[in-house]
């Protein structure tokens, strides 16, 4: 009888010792896939944090270089094009989004840089498209009717590019308050950014 007492209390040992080892390698394996997360979360918090602050600083600065001399000069359009390049850094790492765990930061994100987007390539398409036109007007004697009709369309797409421009700058206006989301899951501010653009 004692016997099999001992075996049976063995056998509960052996039972209880296979539970416990599996609930603590389930629990690690828990904790270690939640650690995991986080630090994607980080990790892209970082990353979209960099990219927002760039483009906030690069379309203030470009903003700024339209309102003095060539609105549209080489200098501005420079500062463009880089802001056109950040939106591509956004883009090809659009996945990592998935790794931020707030659906609303991400649902802000990629609304603010699709719209972003747009009008960018709307200031490209409408630049070509006025480079063209002027070229047209050139080529039209200034007593020909269609001159004016000419100047007026040429009038009509540097309005929609200045459209387009603004509605950019606009849209890089709303990201601070997106940044600051992502700088507590960055556990890192993105000041610096901000603070090149202060007088």
């Amino acid at each position: 009888m004692h016997v099999e007492a001992g075996g049976g209390d063995t056998l509960a040992a052996v039972i209880i010792g296979a539970v416990l080892a599996t609930l603590g390698g389930f629990a690690a394996t828990q904790l270690e896939g939640r650690l995991r997360r986080r630090e994607r979360e980080r990790s892209a918090a970082l990353l979209f944090g960099e990219v927002l602050s760039v483009i906030e600083l690069l379309a203030t600065l470009a903003n700024d270089a339209r309102g003095r001399g060539e609105p549209y000069g080489g200098f501005t359009m420079r500062m463009t094009r880089a802001l056109k390049r950040e939106t591509e850094v956004y883009d090809r790492n659009r996945e990592t989004l998935y790794d931020l765990r707030d659906a609303t930061a991400r649902a802000r994100i990629h609304s603010l840089m699709a719209r972003l987007t747009l009008s960018l390539d709307g200031i490209f398409e409408l630049t070509e498209a006025i480079a063209l036109a002027e070229a047209a007007l050139g080529a039209i004697a200034l007593d020909d009717p269609a001159s004016a009709e000419a100047s007026a369309q040429l009038e009509a797409l540097r309005e929609q590019r200045g459209l387009s421009f603004d509605f950019a700058v606009e849209t890089a206006g709303e990201i601070k308050p997106v940044v600051a989301v992502l700088e507590n899951l960055a556990r890192q501010s993105f000041e610096t950014y901000a603070s090149t653009i202060r007088p």
